[in-house]
């Protein structure tokens, strides 16, 4: 007689609606989907994987959420997002062999958790990354059409009950638009720009080609190619090579009047550079969804810099987000399973 195949354990670490347990299990049957829902912190609003933080557990649903997340051989999110309950878990449970970070950025979180070369060679870590890449891409392509149409001068006038002489407006399909970062989120910025009709550039380490990029550009070349483009969208990660790439030596060659967008890691750009630029008319406009401090500190000079757009890190946030998340570990239990390449794995070198 053959014995039952024994499912692989997946304990779900964060908030998660039961409906997409339940999707996870059908998705994948040869998983054993645990969860706990009363040892959870309720959530206030979609993808809000921490949860409500007035929520505390008792030492007894602590004790518990602890012996599950300790029972997993697969982990759907960062215990309580947390990179210190990571490490805890990792170091009490050694059959532990994947974990999924609900954020496209989790990298970082996995690097906070301080784990040592032993726990990141036996453990995939995988993150969420593509995922929220159609929505970031749509703030990015409304970002670029709010510079090009002066959504900061139509507004002071709006608000000034001011008519003024007809100006002239700037069109997308006559410019050049640069995407710094050509993953999951970038491809799908070039593919939207590509559509508008813009020439769309694109920077790369692989050299590979993406569809809807009409020019490739190696990083060593960024600061040249900063000269010839009238937008700018960053959409890289935060690694100790992309902090302040886009710093005083871009914001000094750009061509004057460029816009700018963030729908990657704040620490991208120099916002100390950023200012003056902003205030010289080198970028005309710009939109940013992420910034160096969250939230952004109420001294700033962004908050009324009337060239600012400030985006409290929400272009991402969807009603479909969960869902999506919830897809994707379950695709990616598949390829676990099968034996196959997951998508999105964490690079335990540069933690992107």
């Amino acid at each position: 007689m053959t014995e039952p195949e024994t499912k692989v354990r997946a304990v779900v670490a964060v908030p998660l609606p039961e409906e997409l347990c339940r999707l996870i299990e059908e998705r994948e049957p040869r998983l054993e989907v645990v969860r706990d829902h009363s040892v959870m912190p309720p959530m206030r609003g979609p993808a809000d994987w921490t949860g409500d933080p007035a929520f505390v557990r008792s030492p007894s649903q602590q004790a518990a959420f602890d012996e599950m997340v300790d029972s997993a051989d697969v982990l759907f999110g960062i215990p309580d997002v947390d990179p210190a309950a990571l490490a805890r878990t990792v170091a009490a449970n050694p059959r532990l062999r994947w974990v999924m970070t609900t954020a496209a950025g989790g990298g970082s979180s996995i690097k906070a958790a301080g784990l040592d070369r032993e726990a990141l060679d036996r453990i995939v870590f995988t993150t969420s990354a593509g995922v929220h890449g159609g929505t970031l891409a749509e703030f990015a392509v409304f970002a670029v059409l709010a510079g090009a149409k002066g959504l900061p001068r139509l507004l002071a006038d709006q608000r000034a009950r001011t008519w003024p002489e007809r100006w002239e407006m700037r069109q997308v399909d006559e410019m050049t638009v640069l995407i710094v970062g050509l993953g999951g989120i970038g491809s799908e910025c070039a593919r939207r720009f590509h559509a508008l009709g813009a020439e769309v550039w694109g920077t790369t380490r692989s050299g590979q080609p993406v569809d809807g990029v009409d020019r490739l550009v190696p990083l060593d070349e960024l600061v040249d190619a900063v000269r010839k483009v009238d937008a700018i969208v960053v959409t890289l990660p935060e690694t100790a090579q992309t902090r302040h790439l886009i710093g005083a030596d871009v914001l000094a060659a750009v061509r004057p009047g460029v816009i700018l967008t963030n729908v990657g890691r704040g620490s991208v750009i120099d916002e100390a550079a950023l200012l003056p630029a902003l205030d010289d008319g080198r970028v005309a406009f710009a939109a940013l969804d992420v910034f160096e401090q969250e939230p952004l500190d109420d001294t700033s000079p962004l908050w009324a810099h009337p060239n600012v757009l400030v985006s409290p890190h929400t272009a991402a946030l969807s009603s479909k987000e969960e869902e999506r998340i919830a897809r994707r570990f379950a695709d990616n239990a598949t390829r676990l399973l099968d034996g196959q390449e997951l998508r999105a794995v964490v690079d335990t070198v540069e933690f992107y």
